[in-house]
């Protein structure tokens, strides 16, 4: 969907006052929008109707933000979740995203500054092109089935991990850097001063090279990573 067409958007939300008002202008521009007042309500209504953009309040009754998306990317749900909340240090800022959330909005708030943030979130770029399945050496990943085999083993991987093997994939034996990744899986057109691309590139190669003889993920110094094919 682009961004300049209507959306269905979910908001969770406690405080009544800023739900309708954040609900009463989302609608005025033409979105559809479902809300929803504690956490766990936010959960069943994420988890069971298709959203564009998912707005959550970090602190809720029932089940933190926090939570609610840990439980969504754990089920291969990817819509693009925007934390709206008063916790704004830097540590709650890289916990939330780390957990899997996109974006991170302090209260208060400007709805336009609101509406900006879900317009960008709205038109992240999909990694997925007309190949359905990507293949280097004994590592095969299938776009459709969201499924990751080395050497006949299947990989388990969290949403955003998926992304970057899915883009460094599709480099194969070229240098991506940390800008590259920023933009391309996170669409983080700015630095946002945490370690969110080492600690996912970390990951990753726990996952994909640890148990094998063969590395395919290389850190080149000074210059970004790159997954080498064995040849």
């Amino acid at each position: 969907m682009s961004y300049d067409q209507f959306m269905k958007i979910l908001v969770v939300e406690d405080d009544t006052q800023t739900a309708a008002y954040i609900a009463r202008a989302l609608r005025e521009m033409g979105h559809v929008v479902d809300l929803a007042e504690n956490g766990r309500d936010g959960l069943f209504v994420a988890t069971e109707a298709q959203h564009d953009v998912l707005v959550v309040d970090r602190m809720l009754p029932g089940m933190d933000g926090l939570s609610i998306v840990k439980a969504l990317r754990a089920a291969q749900i990817t819509t693009p979740v925007l934390f709206l909340t008063t916790m704004g240090n830097i540590e709650d800022r890289v916990e939330g995203l780390e957990a899997g959330a996109d974006d991170y909005l302090v209260k208060p708030f400007a709805f336009s500054e609101l509406n900006a943030r879900i317009n960008a979130l709205a038109r992240r770029p999909v990694l997925n092109t007309s190949e359905t399945a990507l293949k280097v050496g004994d590592l095969e990943l299938d776009i459709l089935k969201r499924a990751v085999e080395r050497g006949g083993k299947r990989i388990d991987l969290q949403p955003q991990e998926f992304r970057l093997l899915e883009f460094l994939m599709r480099h194969v034996d070229q240098v991506v850097t940390r800008t590259m990744l920023l933009e391309n899986v996170w669409d983080f057109h700015f630095d946002p001063q945490t370690n969110i691309v080492e600690t996912n590139i970390s990951r990753l190669r726990s996952k994909v090279d640890k148990a094998f003889d063969v590395e395919l993920i290389h850190t080149v110094r000074g210059a970004g990573y790159a997954l080498r094919s064995p040849d």
